[in-house]
């Protein structure tokens, strides 16, 4: 008998300039795993994208050309990014 273990989720935060913001961006979304990335100056969210596993990266041309638009307004931000990662099979 094989149950299956709910997918864990990870936060990672980076501090980073506002021009950096798109590179930044592209990076984790281009790994695959990544359920949302949430866009922060200070404590006040600034804008919030969820991701969905598998989604075509012409899909998500219109997410990057928001996490653009919106570096050019920012001067210093954080990004959190949160991933998933693959449920574990527990044999019993």
């Amino acid at each position: 008998m094989t149950t299956q273990v709910e997918p864990k989720t990870t936060r990672e935060e980076v501090q980073i300039m506002g021009e950096h913001l798109l590179t930044t961006v592209k990076k984790p979304i281009h790994e695959g795993n990544v359920r949302r990335i949430t866009v922060k100056q200070e404590e006040q969210t600034i804008a919030e994208f969820p991701l969905t596993v598998g989604v075509v990266s012409v899909m998500l041309a219109p997410t990057l050309a928001a996490v653009g638009a919106i570096s050019a307004l920012l001067n210093h931000c954080t990004i959190e990014v949160e991933r998933i990662e693959a449920p574990i099979e527990v044999s019993a």
